[in-house]
């Protein structure tokens, strides 16, 4: 199943959150070389991860946003589980 853009950026915060070179985020999110540039160049522009010498770490900022979607997954997560199957 193909995963959706903010379950990637959510993955690519929570591995910068000790700091990351590139190649460790690429193996560890499983992406290529060639789609984890636009996800960093967002996530910089956007102050939710700093650069420094090659390395990436989550910001605060970054760091809010993370706590926030995996929030909203667990209330999701937690309600799906929680309901009985219909069909």
């Amino acid at each position: 199943m193909k995963r959706s853009r903010p379950e990637i950026i959510s993955e690519i915060l929570g591995i910068c959150r000790n700091g990351a070179n590139k190649t460790r985020i690429v193996y560890q999110a499983n992406l290529n070389f060639k789609t984890i540039n636009p996800y960093l160049q967002l996530l910089v522009k956007n102050n939710l991860i700093e650069s420094d010498q090659g390395k990436y770490k989550t910001t605060e900022k970054g760091a809010v946003l993370l706590e926030n979607i995996n929030q909203v997954n667990d209330q999701l997560y937690d309600n799906y589980e929680s309901e009985p199957m219909q069909g």
